[in-house]
């Protein structure tokens, strides 16, 4: 464990340290930016953060890959070579449309080659953790492949609207997943527990945590497509990376751990985002508009809307995801007979702090109704 803090502790230093070096150099390019209807931001903002992110994540794999603890994970090149390219990749795909405002097919075109290197370096979903099914045919691997990378993607993208969401949300994310990789990891092999999956999720926790600092509200950078799009794709391979190690767990379960953990874990990561991304496909293809066209109804709009003020709505949003995170967690330590009111309490308990404004002023409303009867 000790070496993972280190990393994280590396990956959150190169993030910090080197955010304010490319907000110096985007400077350059937002000069003549125009701000969008939807923007909830009143002046231009550089919107290349995610390479200091991308550049933590690269800096993260090299440093472990000199420390023994990582060598069976650098046995193999090929998945460390794969998310390399593939971050590459991002990082021009996501510069592209950050100065060029790309169509929407081109971007989902460029997603998918993404998600092509992912598969030709390997890193493919070879089993589902329920019961004995295993995905013998690679077509259908690729696949279903392509498609959870494409969608974490998009899912991380959405939830990008206002400061510190994103990069809150994936660092809530990547912690909770690099705690179940790396618990699977010391059952999967008690003596040599290191673990891909796990490596890349501490990383992105690091990274994540150094970013937000200035990100977080009043925002100075946004992280920007790159960004967004890298985050999704280290989650994404994260949970395809672990469906390897879930074979290797056949001969021993975790006693109070459902057989499914590894497909509830990673979505509870994305929760929120899958949530707005579902939400937004359903009102757009409704109105006969495209289903990647932007607007400002998300979620995060809503609770601006309710009386939230930004940095209130990012930390309420946090909370929920802290929730949903917790509650799967908890599922494997206590029983049932537990968790259920202790899940029906937490969750009160932050849906009251969620919907206050709204209780508030409809207690005002009623309050001033009954005043007004009685004079």
């Amino acid at each position: 464990m000790r070496l993972y803090v280190l990393l994280i502790a590396f990956s959150f230093a190169v993030s910090y340290l080197l955010t304010p070096v490319v907000r110096s150099v985007g400077e350059r390019f937002t000069a003549g930016q125009q701000l969008r209807d939807r923007d909830v931001h009143t002046a231009p903002i550089v919107k290349f953060g995610g390479l200091g992110i991308i550049a933590a994540l690269g800096a993260g794999l090299w440093l472990a890959s000199y420390l023994r603890f990582f060598s069976a994970v650098y046995e193999s090149t090929d998945a460390i070579r794969g998310v390399g390219l593939a971050l590459v990749a991002v990082c021009i795909l996501g510069l592209a449309d950050d100065l060029m405002d790309l169509k929407w097919w081109i971007k989902l075109g460029g997603q998918i080659a993404i998600a092509g290197i992912i598969v030709a370096h390997g890193i493919v979903i070879q089993a589902l953790p329920v019961g004995s099914w295993q995905i013998e045919q690679f077509w259908v691997q690729a696949s279903i492949t392509i498609l959870l990378i494409v969608m974490t993607m998009n899912a991380v993208n959405f939830s990008d609207g206002l400061d510190g969401l994103a990069a809150g949300l994936a660092a809530i994310g990547a912690a909770t997943f690099f705690l179940y990789s790396y618990v699977l990891a010391t059952h999967v092999n008690a003596e040599d527990y290191a673990n891909f999956s796990a490596l890349i999720c501490a990383l992105l926790l690091g990274a994540c945590l150094g970013f937000l600092p200035h990100n977080f509200n009043p925002a100075n950078i946004f992280m920007g497509e790159s960004g967004v799009l890298g985050i999704g794709l280290v989650l994404s391979v994260a949970t395809i990376a672990v469906t390897g190690d879930v074979q290797g767990i056949e001969a021993y379960r975790f006693r109070n751990v459902p057989a499914y953990m590894p497909i509830v874990l990673p979505a509870v990561i994305v929760f929120l985002p899958v949530l707005d991304l579902g939400l937004s496909v359903i009102r757009r293809l409704s109105k006969r508009r495209s289903p990647f066209a932007p607007d400002s109804k998300h979620i995060h709009h809503k609770m601006l809307a309710q009386g939230h003020s930004v940095r209130k709505s990012v930390l309420l949003l946090y909370l929920w995801a802290i929730f949903v995170a917790l509650t799967v967690v908890l599922v494997a330590f206590i029983p049932l007979t537990l968790l259920i009111p202790l899940c029906l309490l937490l969750g009160l308990g932050v849906g009251l702090l969620t919907w206050w404004p709204l209780v508030r002023r409809r207690a005002l409303q009623l309050r001033d109704k009954r005043t007004g009867r009685a004079e």
